[in-house]
């Protein structure tokens, strides 16, 4: 009898573990929400509105996984269910935007390039679930689907606010959704910014830095957001340079005590 209030405590925990957090599941939703709004904004034809739903997912998907560690409130559920939000915010959505406004006058061409991106999205998410555990945490195993949805996306603002039609573009969005689709499923490495530690102290340059930044981005979000968004797919294959020459000239190094 005396092991039972242990053994009670004991239960109660496990069930605690199992159960479904409602913070960081709730950001997920708006996340959800989100992108399920950005769907059917494209759908009536409203792409600049879907296409800052999409950042505003972003935002959301960006918050859930930061509040559950910070909270301690992580479990299995909240992993797959930010992976199946995901899915729809930066996976479905982007690709049926960019259909709707640039891709659809292409005929097959058009269609294939949104399910190549798609269909990597997908990819990418299964590869990040099953992966996650094994790779180096400061870096991302082909670019994360929520910047390649910024991408296409921003690239879908940027020129409605420049007041061109989709079909104007449509050759230079068939390449960036195919391009964005193709680097989701590459092993080119992308760095991920977990190393950043939000509890310690940073100089006041830093914070300075960051209010710099938000009034860049106020100045024009367009083109400020989609700029920021295409250096960071750039980066990776910068990366994966660089990697390739230090990789090629220790090649190139004499071992120690050959001939």
């Amino acid at each position: 009898m005396a092991g039972q209030p242990y053994r009670k405590t004991l239960m109660n925990s496990e069930l605690r573990r199992r159960g479904i957090y409602l913070l960081p599941n709730l950001l997920t939703t708006a996340a959800l929400f989100s992108g399920f709004y950005a769907i059917v904004q494209a759908m009536n034809m409203r792409f600049e509105q879907a296409a800052v739903a999409i950042f505003i997912a972003m935002v959301f998907d960006g918050l859930d996984g930061r509040v559950a560690r910070m909270t301690r409130t992580q479990s299995a559920f909240g992993a797959e269910y930010d992976s199946l939000s995901d899915m729809v915010s930066f996976g479905v959505a982007p690709a049926l935007i960019v259909y709707e406004w640039a891709l659809r006058g292409m005929g097959k061409l058009g269609w294939i390039a949104a399910f190549v991106y798609c269909v990597g999205a997908a990819l990418r998410l299964a590869r990040f679930n099953t992966n996650h555990d094994v790779v180096d945490k400061r870096y991302f195993q082909g670019m994360p689907s929520p910047a390649a949805a910024a991408l296409v996306a921003g690239f879908v603002w940027v020129f409605l606010d420049l007041e061109f039609e989709g079909e104007e573009v449509r050759w230079f969005a068939c390449f960036l959704t195919i391009f964005a689709g193709l680097t989701m499923v590459s092993n080119i490495k992308f760095w991920s910014g977990k190393d950043i530690n939000l509890r310690k102290s940073v100089p006041f340059v830093a914070v300075a830095a960051i209010a710099l930044g938000f009034a860049l981005v106020s100045s024009y979000p367009p083109g400020v957001l989609f700029g920021l968004f295409l250096v960071y797919a750039a980066s990776g294959y910068v990366i994966s340079f660089m990697d390739w020459r230090q990789a090629r000239a220790a090649a190139k190094k004499p071992v120690a005590g050959g001939q």
